[in-house]
């Protein structure tokens, strides 16, 4: 009888986070020496850019052309795709061929480079498109909201929405840098301004009580768009995120806890059942504020921390009234706890917190004690209203 055959390997990644202003600034050599650090020889660029961005910073598409003009002996300028931005850009498979299309026919090689520019849900979706061509092209990703700035670009995940499930098909692929240009936030709205916020808030709440007490103590200042305030809290959350993927032991997500999707099943649920017209980051703070209500209902924290965190994200400026009027719409909400286990595998992990700061993950929840939960926040915010 043969023996079994056996092998283990590791692989190492390695991908950086960078912060500028005015990047394709043709002074601004950051983008042209990175792409030289990778090779000596041109490469080749395709660009992906989120509509939105394009429209509100007009001579955009003309300074990346220009840019990569000025460096030619380095940088290869293909294309820009203009895409659909936000999360509708997930649906469906219209916009990930778009970028297949111009992949194949720019003959963009696993030596060349993708170079997306955009909102959280363009760059899931172009990561998504880039990792399965040719079983994987580089990418760099350029976000421009604070949300994506902090969380969804820095991380190594990439997908699109099937079945009307968030995030149903997707990969695993770091990219080869991220790059923050404080400019782009400039001209957000402010729904997008304040929406990244809760992903800071969220790894606050389960890592850093002091991080989530400097968020507190400038929360107004949040709110009034000062950007210093605003820098400081993307630095930090964006190291954090990094942080617990390098150190967490579990960067591919195989085992069934998740911290850093705290918050988060009901606000993948939320948004599907308002058709997304909740942003991802006003979805998670209902979210991180149903579960801290959670928290305090079944004993975990006290109510003075349970009223603490709610009053950070409404002084931020965020509306933490859920869109939940029957009870048909109720039970779809809680279907969404299912869901988040399907999605991972495995046991049911919800991620709470025992305290601001400390994490606690539990493995069922008690859908009576959810819909108070619920009816409690909701209570709140409708006092604040009045």
């Amino acid at each position: 009888m043969m023996k079994t055959i056996e092998q283990n390997f590791q692989v190492a990644y390695r991908y950086r986070l960078f912060f500028t202003e005015n990047l394709f600034d043709q002074k601004n050599t950051l983008f042209s020496d990175l792409l030289k650090e990778y090779k000596s020889e041109p490469v080749k660029l395709l660009f992906v850019v989120d509509n939105g961005v394009s429209e509100a910073h007009p001579d955009l598409l003309k300074n990346i052309a220009s840019y990569c003009d000025v460096y030619k002996d380095n940088l290869v300028f293909t294309q820009s795709i203009i895409v659909q931005g936000g999360e509708a850009c997930k649906n469906g498979d219209q916009h990930v061929n778009q970028i297949l299309d111009g992949i194949n026919d720019y003959a963009i090689c696993r030596h060349s480079f993708v170079v997306v520019i955009g909102g959280g849900a363009v760059i899931d979706m172009a990561g998504y498109a880039a990792a399965i061509a040719h079983r994987g092209v580089k990418i760099i990703r350029i976000p421009t909201t604070v949300l994506s700035q902090n969380d969804s670009a820095v991380g190594v995940k990439n997908s699109v929405n099937y079945f009307g499930k968030k995030n149903f098909l997707g990969t695993f692929a770091p990219p080869y840098a991220i790059i923050n240009d404080s400019v782009f936030l400039e001209t957000l709205e402010q729904r997008d301004w304040i929406s990244g916020v809760a992903e800071a808030l969220k790894v606050a709440l389960i890592k850093d009580k002091n991080f989530f007490e400097y968020i507190e103590s400038n929360a107004l200042k949040l709110g009034e768009r000062d950007m210093e305030t605003m820098q400081y809290t993307i630095y930090r959350c964006a190291e954090m995120h990094m942080e617990h993927i390098a150190t967490g032991g579990d960067p591919f997500e195989s085992g069934s806890s998740r911290p850093l999707d705290f918050g988060h099943w009901a606000a993948h649920k939320l948004e599907q059942m308002t058709n997304y017209q909740l942003r991802h980051g006003e979805a998670v703070a209902k979210g991180i504020v149903l579960d801290v209500a959670y928290s305090y209902l079944i004993g975990l924290i006290s109510e003075s921390d349970f009223n603490r965190v709610a009053q950070v994200f409404e002084n931020i400026g965020f509306d933490l009234h859920f869109p939940i009027s029957s009870k048909d719409e109720m039970e779809c909400l809680l279907n969404g706890i299912q869901e988040f286990r399907e999605h991972l595998g495995g046991r049911l992990t919800i991620t709470l917190i025992s305290d601001i700061g400390v994490k606690h993950d539990v493995h069922e929840i008690d859908n009576d004690k959810m819909m108070e939960a619920l009816y409690l926040v909701n209570k709140i915010s409708e006092s604040k209203a009045v």
